[in-house]
Formats: structure tokens, sequence, C-alpha cells
């Protein structure tokens, strides 16, 4: 890190025949160069001004959109155009050892123009630059190496720690600082220290002399069950209380002694028996208190050393010894978008579209958990009812040969106890001519019949064990040949199949939904939306899924995106919650139809294309 001190300020003072020296002119450049990076610096801070979003494009490459950054020393970096590069392109990515990246930009100056020195001599250089271009440069760093700055402490908030554990800590934060007569927050605060997979329970409870909680009372419980989070992962409460007007000018806080409990896996952990956070009352609003506290920071404070990055995204990659894959792009939660106030018009009209009569409410309890890439996706109660899908990975070491068996560790589906049926496949990277890239694909099955297609394929045999009382599974698979790969990814897909009771309590009897365009004719490429009517039945949640790979792509919504290749492509339509209540529709993908020809298809079938499942009512 270097100091991003630009001052003090200097300028030239002309006089009758000064003689001006390359000297002097630099001086001039610097003065205004150093005083506008000043004011950058002060008055915005360093992060993104607008664009530079990161986007995958496929498993190797990424776009980054054009865009305009300040750095921590007040100078632009502007992307002036999007670039598409390949990662593995990057400068950096040869020096990366962890699975997670940071992709970052840096300003970088560049000499340029080249032209002739009139008045060199014999020692000087022939030739000189006459510009300096103005650039920055992308480059790769491992997330653990990644430079954060140096964060100035505050001490308008106050934290005491609760608890800390093998894989979990946490700690309460409230201001030093409260407002006679109105509300304030205690934050409850829990980070997660390991990948183990592992849960948290806390209970404590804090007396509040001087506050009125919510009920009316004057303590608080403080209470969280089973709390499951990824590493590094972070998990908020919010406990609100009212500041009485009380004559006093101090007030306690305090963790109630014999109170707190905290349990990682039922096991007991070290937690604080108890504590007093010494809290100062004031006549003044929040909002002077506020002004204060963010004006007293001395220039040394505000100016202190910075990185010279700016970080725009975060990787996650699957890497081998030769190869790797884009898994997962992050917008990075610290230093993201600078706040302007240009930007305030718009702000406040795309504002009034969440609030109600200019009243923005204010949440009592927030929780804020990270999806956690090792866990599964449901769609219990969501989209798709009573699914979830995942990816598991089957370690095969180094001396794998035909015919052993390898087992995968014990996962959780997130059905819960019950029927549940699990599918698996074989999931890989190849080749794809029409994409210009590597696709990946899924193979159900038995993958030795597509093994001539592939050369990465690998034949296995595979068997699940579903563990019905305890909402779990286990894969076993066996080699059929000896392979050289080192691990084995599966796509899995779990059902969990409802019981006798909820069949019958299940009405279907005259209930049907049908597509209000069933047959459209489509170009390559083109968006279409699929409406639905409801037939006998109140609109319900509509699930649209494709019924072959590679025909196309479907939003949740119904906004169907045709495949590049012509042909006749099927989309089936069903309630979420009654997935026997189904329709197809069908798109005719064709790169010469117009939209005479969309309508008349439309007008002929006035009476949809409907397959209607076997079902025992």
């Amino acid at each position: 890190m270097a100091s991003n001190q630009v001052y003090p300020f200097e300028r030239n003072r002309y006089y009758p025949g000064k003689m001006l020296t390359t000297a002097d002119f630099q001086a001039e450049q610097s003065y205004h160069i150093n005083k506008l990076r000043f004011i950058n610096s002060l008055m915005y801070g360093a992060g993104i001004v607008c664009g530079c979003g990161v986007v995958n494009l496929d498993d190797l490459s990424i776009l980054i959109e054009s865009g305009v950054v300040i750095d921590g020393s007040g100078r632009e970096i502007i992307i002036d155009s999007s670039l598409v590069k390949k990662l593995s392109a990057v400068e950096g990515f040869d020096d990366l050892t962890s699975d997670t990246a940071c992709l970052c930009v840096r300003f970088k100056e560049k000499d340029i123009h080249s032209v002739y020195a009139v008045s060199h001599k014999e020692s000087d250089q022939e030739y000189e630059f006459n510009r300096i271009s103005e650039g920055y440069e992308i480059f790769l760093v491992d997330k653990d190496e990644f430079d954060e700055g140096f964060e100035l402490e505050s001490e308008f908030l106050q934290s005491e720690s609760l608890f800390r554990g093998t894989n979990f800590e946490g700690k309460i934060t409230m201001p030093t600082i409260v407002c006679k007569g109105r509300n304030v927050k205690a934050r409850l605060e829990i980070h997660k220290l390991t990948d183990a997979d592992s849960r948290l329970s806390y209970r404590g409870v804090l007396d509040i002399p001087n506050f009125t909680a919510p009920d009316g009372s004057q303590q608080i419980e403080i209470s969280v069950d089973d709390i499951e989070l990824s590493e590094d992962g972070v998990y908020y409460k919010d406990f609100w209380m009212e500041v009485q007007n009380s004559a006093g000018i101090e007030a306690n806080v305090i963790l109630r002694s014999g109170s707190a409990g905290a349990f990682e896996d039922d096991k007991a952990i070290q937690t604080e028996n108890s504590f007093a956070m010494k809290v100062r009352l004031s006549e003044e609003t929040p909002s002077s208190l506020i002004r204060r506290e963010t004006g007293k920071l001395s220039l040394e404070m505000r100016q202190a050393v910075t990185p010279s990055s700016i970080k725009l995204a975060e990787i996650d990659l699957m890497r081998t010894d030769s190869a790797y894959v884009i898994e997962n792009i992050r917008e990075p939660r610290k230093n993201q978008y600078i706040d302007l106030p240009s930007q305030n018009g718009v702000k406040h009209d795309y504002l009034e579209y969440f609030t109600k009569d200019n009243d923005i409410r204010i949440n009592k309890e927030t929780q804020i958990q990270p999806v956690m890439s090792s866990q599964p996706v449901s769609y219990s109660g969501g989209e798709l009812k009573n699914v979830a899908t995942g990816i598991l990975e089957i370690p095969l070491g180094r001396d794998a040969r035909a015919g052993d068996i390898r087992y995968s560790g014990e996962i959780t589906h997130g059905l819960g106890a019950g029927n549940v049926y699990v599918s698996i496949g074989y999931e890989y990277l190849s080749p794809d001519q029409a994409l210009g890239a590597s696709a990946k694909s899924t193979v159900y099955g038995n993958p030795e019949l597509f093994s001539r297609q592939s050369q990465q394929l690998v034949d296995t045999e595979t068997a699940v064990r579903v563990l019905n009382d305890k909402g779990s599974f286990v894969v076993a698979a066996r080699l059929l040949h000896d392979v050289e790969f080192l691990v084995l990814t599966y796509r899995w897909v779990a059902i969990k199949f409802p019981t006798g009771e909820e069949l019958e309590a299940a009405d279907y009897y005259g209930k049907s939904i049908t597509a209000k365009t069933p047959t459209v004719v489509m170009r390559p490429r083109e968006n279409y939306y699929f409406g639905i009517q409801f037939n006998n039945m109140e609109a319900c949640s509509i699930t649209y899924e494709l019924t072959a790979p590679g025909s196309g792509e479907i939003t949740t919504d119904g906004v169907y995106t045709a495949p590049s290749k012509e042909g006749v492509y099927e989309i089936r339509i069903y309630c979420s919650d009654m997935p026997m209540v189904c329709t197809y529709a069908y798109a005719i993908v064709k790169s010469t139809a117009t939209a005479d020809d969309a309508g008349s298809i439309q007008e002929q079938d006035k009476e949809p294309i409907v397959k209607i499942p076997d079902i025992n009512l």
C-alpha cells in the first residue's frame, strides 16, 4: 500500500522575466491534477461511480462492462468500452493458488507519441515521448491476499463479545450515544469461522434500564436457533428499543448474569457470563449526532493509507491441474458504488415504488444469510413444490481402477424426512461448436451410450441409498474402466412424493390450464411469452420447463428464448402446487419465419395441443 497524500499544494508564482523550465511546467500540471484528486478522495471516496459490471459469458470467459472507478488516491479510472477476456489471459491468473479470486482494476499511466527531441545532447535520448495516457490495468489476485485497505475505527459504535466457539463467534453492537425519546437498536452479529457443517443456537437476556422494549418491558431476549452459514458467512438480527426521557446522562445495557448459553451442534461452547455497555444519553437528534461523528474525522484519518486498486468482482473457480471452470461471479460488498448527488433524484423516484405516503418503514428484525453453495437448492413451497437439486462430488484418488467402488458422503437433500426419490446424472464439460466454447452437459442413466461422442465421460455404475427417516442420501459409484480422473461430479435431483392423505385431499376434477397461444412460429434466438388461461380454477403459481435438452431457454415467468437450430420444441407447463394439472406448448423455430407465419399458426390452433398424463383420480 502507498500513501495517497497529495498535499501541501504548491503552484507557480509568475513574475516579469521569469524563466520557465521543465520543472515549472510539471509543477503547474501537478498542482491541478493533485487538487482534483484531493477533492475526489474527500468528497466521493473510493469505489465504482457507474458501470463496471462483470458477467461470465461461458465457463472460461468474462465480460467487463464499461464504467468509471475512483481509486483510493482519487484518480479516475475510465473503462471506455466493454471488454471480453479469457480469464486465463488476465494478469495474475497463473499466480492464483485458491479457488476464489478477486478481479480488480488499478490506475496505470503509459508514455505515448514518440517524437524527435530537437535540443537533445549526445548523452540524452534522441527521441522522447510527447504524451502521457491515463489508462487502467485489469488483474486477478487470491481473495485472501487482496488488500481491503485500512478501515478506520469509530468511537460511535461499541461492541461486546457474546460467545466464541470452534466454528462461530458472536457479538452485540450498538451506539455509544443515544437520543432521548428516540428509537435505537442493538445488532446481533454472528460470523462463521470455518467451512465445517455446523449449527449454532444461542440464548441470552439483556437488561435495559432507561430503555423500553417493544413489549413494554425493560429486557430483551436474544435468541437464535439452528443457524447454518457458509465459511465467512454473517448473520444479523436487530433488537429495537426506545430511549426513555430520563434526567440522567448515562445508561447501561447489561447481559444478565447466568442467562447466556450457546451450543454448536448441541455441544455447549464458551460464552460471556455478563457485561455492561455504557451508553451516553443526549438531547440531540440522531442526524446531528451523525453529522458531528462523520465530520470530526481529522485530515490524517481521512487520508489514511488506502489500497490503490478497486475490486470489481469475486470469482469462484473449479480448477484442475490443466483446466478451470468459472462457477460463480459475485459483486463485492465493500467499496462498491459511490453515492453521487446527481443520482439522488433518480433514487428518490425509484424509492417511491417501495414506500407508502413517503413513510420509509424500518424492519425491527433483519436477517442476512448468504446462500451456501454446498447446500441444496430447494423449491418446496416455491416455484417447484417438493423438488430440490444440487451438485455432489465423489473423490477417486490416484489409484482408482476398474471395479473399484467409491462413496459420497451423506448428503442432506433439504426436503425433510419421508418418501423421497433421488436421481443422479454425470456432469461434464465438452466443446460446443454452436457456442464456440465449452458447454456443460449432464447424462442421466448409462453414460457408456454417449462415450463415443465425448471422451470426457467416465463409465460407471451408480446407485443411490435414500435415508428416508434422516432426510438424506448416499451415492455409490463403481468404475467400469480404469480412469485418470480424481473426482467424479454428479448433478442430483430429489423429489418428495406426497402421502396418501395429501393425494386424497387434492381435488383436480375439472381443473385445467391451457396456453393462450399453444403453438408459435419463431426465428432463432427470438423471445416469446407463453401466457396461461385457467379453466375452472383460480390463478396459481405456474412452472415452465423444457422437455428436451437443447430446446432453448425459458425463464420462471414463461419467457421462452428459441435455440439457434431450426426445429419443433416442446414446453411443459404445469401448476407448481398441482403438477398433474399441466399442458404443453410448442415453438416452431424457422430462420425464415415471419409475423404472418406466426399468426396463421395461432389462428389454426384454436384447439390447443394438450398432453393428458395418465392419472388415476
